[in-house]
């Protein structure tokens, strides 16, 4: 299930080079079902640490074997938009977004 308009790709052969902008990404495990919804204001720099700190510690996040990323003006409303749709397509939200609080205007 592809969250985004963006190629799946590789976790860690490619996610060293995405670019100093604002945007969501959602992070996939092995069999390519959506495990997490993250925004930034950075993406170089959020994928630079979970690649150096291999997601600090994160069992959740720790599953992820591929990602999707797209640059986005308001981030945050994204990813909460995001998250509202998979929550009313599968009647649940992403395993590792369980402790993010949806702040739904």
């Amino acid at each position: 299930m592809e969250l985004l308009d963006d190629k799946m790709r590789v976790w860690t052969e490619s996610s060293q080079y995405v670019k100093k902008n604002p945007g969501v990404y959602v992070l996939y495990n092995r069999k390519k079902d959506p495990i997490y919804i993250g925004e930034t204001d950075n993406l170089e720099e959020r994928f630079a640490k979970y690649v150096n700190t291999e997601f600090e510690g994160d069992e959740c996040k720790q599953k992820t074997s591929f990602y999707q990323r797209i640059i986005a003006e308001n981030p945050k409303e994204m990813q909460l938009r995001l998250i509202e749709d998979f929550k009313n397509q599968t009647g649940d939200i992403p395993v590792c977004n369980a402790e993010i609080k949806l702040e739904t205007q």
